[in-house]
């Protein structure tokens, strides 16, 4: 029902009456009055009377279609040519189009019989049987075609009627048809682009990369057909408005018919349309690719933060499980290098990281729609990186203070051995003399000497200067080492002491004594003797 309710509806074409129109019982030869109104002309058509009341009606209705409304509304003047006819043909014609003209007449020119008889009736006829034509518009009879010129001019006219006007029944047609056919590709290709506008308006954005590249490409291709279509248009649209205007692009003496300009000015006003059309859709596909591009960078975006954040917290993850300081020197050394080893680890994903927030930023600077979900991504991923620098750097501190503590604990410790095989190293029997009790505290003075050079003149300063980062284990070695130091300290305090002692005894002076009687022969004077060295 839809259907032929639309049937009923639509304007007729060219196409839907082509057989009637070929038979030229009714023209619209593009002709004008003196006052602009259109020209239908019925030429000699001996079949008249046995056209079908429908194909009559349709070509008709057809005809008084075409002019502009403007042209339409000043009414029609209709030719009626029965020059080599009889009056009863006259009559048919005047009672089939009083009855059936479905335009607004304005006058009535008949080119009654040539005959001398049947003119004389025509006569007669027209004064009995006027009113019986229902036509409240006048009848002129007129004898021949040069009283017709007397109403309208012969440039308006068709050579059949003795004017200038050229008319081909045949390109009339097929300009008419190719006019019409332009007229519903342009509908047609606006439909088309309305149809894929709201499509696209409707379309949901995906959620997965692979996804949004599919319907980039579908709307794409499909984006690319229209404009094809669109070009096509154009070119059939410029096409026919060259075969229009060919007459006068031929001959600079030619000119176009009102009913020819209007068809320029039909032709020109659809490929107007079109053109507004393209850029109307041209503007809307601009803001959907737009969008569509951005959705993809979006999910590629996505996609990556997800990757890159997975490697971020699994590397955040393996350095929190580096707790260990470490409990001596090659412990911390090989920390360290498990540290460095991270970090050279870590830097790809960092660099990537870092790559990719400044990619984010850059989006939200180029406008793109989804700033709310991008930005906290951006703050997110520079965040990780800062806190695995940040947490990098604390524990090369870190590491760095325990590899200072052990070394200096373990030089502390050899010291400490040094000193106490220093000491057990001094015989006894040879520091009971002056000279060795003085070269063992010259010995013990130049090893003390290299406490100071191991900063470790005042081990409880030491200590304190890495209480932070000590274990419990590190501590009670710390304080072991420490107590070892004052221990060996005080070992060479009670050493210093004591050889200092024996250096001054062995220097005291010896009282001379005279020597035994029984010792010598002979008494001698007496002499006073120098003490030992």
């Amino acid at each position: 029902t839809d259907e032929i309710m639309q049937q009923e509806i639509r304007p007729l074409v060219a196409v839907d009456i082509i057989e009637q129109l070929h038979r030229q019982f009714a023209i619209l030869s593009g002709g004008r009055g003196k006052d602009g109104a259109p020209i239908i002309t019925f030429p000699e058509f001996a079949g008249f009377s046995e056209i079908p009341d429908d194909d009559f009606l349709n070509v008709v209705t057809y005809l008084t279609s075409i002019p502009s409304l403007e042209a339409a509304s000043i009414g029609f003047i209709i030719i009626i040519d029965r020059r080599r006819d009889k009056w009863s043909a006259v009559k048919a014609s005047l009672t089939r189009i009083a009855g059936a003209f479905p335009g607004n007449l304005q006058l009535v020119f008949v080119l009654r019989p040539s005959r001398f008889i049947q003119r004389a009736i025509a006569d007669i006829g027209i004064k009995l049987y006027r009113d019986d034509f229902k036509m409240k518009v006048p009848i002129i009879m007129l004898n021949s075609v040069s009283d017709l010129h007397g109403y309208i001019d012969k440039s308006q006219l068709t050579r059949e009627l003795g004017g200038t006007l050229e008319y081909g029944h045949s390109q009339w047609i097929h300009h008419r048809t190719a006019i019409e056919n332009f007229a519903m590709t342009v509908k047609t290709t606006a439909q088309m682009l309305q149809t894929f506008g709201t499509d696209l308006a409707e379309t949901e954005l995906p959620n997965d990369v692979q996804c949004t590249e599919e319907l980039l490409s579908s709307h794409t291709d499909h984006h690319s057909k229209l404009k094809d279509e669109l070009k096509l248009a154009v070119k059939q649209g410029a096409t026919l408005l060259t075969c229009i205007r060919e007459p006068v692009t031929r001959s600079a003496n030619s000119k176009l018919s009102p009913d020819e300009l209007e068809n320029v000015a039909t032709v020109e006003r659809l490929l107007a349309q079109l053109d507004e059309t393209e850029k109307a859709f041209d503007q809307f596909w601009t803001k959907h690719h737009l969008k569509l591009e951005q959705c993809l960078q979006l999910r590629h975006f996505e996609h990556d933060f997800r990757e890159v954040k997975l490697t971020l917290d699994n590397l955040m993850e393996t350095q929190a499980g580096f707790a260990d300081i470490g409990d001596s020197v090659t412990r911390v050394e090989n920390l360290l290098k498990e540290q460095k080893h991270l970090e050279e680890k870590g830097q790809e994903p960092l660099e990537k990281a870092q790559s990719l927030a400044l990619h984010g930023e850059q989006l939200i600077q180029n406008n793109h729609y989804a700033v709310d979900s991008i930005r906290p991504k951006c703050v997110e991923l520079r965040r990780i990186c800062d806190d695995f620098t940040n947490e990098t750097k604390k524990k090369y501190d870190i590491l760095g203070k325990s590899l200072e503590l052990h070394k200096q604990l373990d030089k502390a410790s050899q010291w400490c051995e040094a000193g106490i095989y220093l000491l057990a190293s001094q015989a006894v029997d040879k520091c009971q003399s002056q000279e060795g009790a003085e070269t063992a505290l010259v010995e013990i003075e130049k090893f003390l000497v290299t406490a100071k050079e191991h900063q470790l003149s005042n081990p409880k300063e030491f200590y304190n200067q890495f209480d932070m980062i000590l274990t419990p284990e590190i501590k009670a070695n710390a304080q072991r080492i420490v107590q070892k130091l004052e221990d060996v300290q005080e070992m060479f305090d009670k050493r210093q002491v004591s050889l200092k002692k024996l250096a001054a005894k062995q220097t005291r002076p010896v009282q001379p004594v005279a020597p035994h009687p029984e010792s010598s022969p002979k008494r001698a004077s007496p002499k006073i003797t120098r003490p030992a060295a």
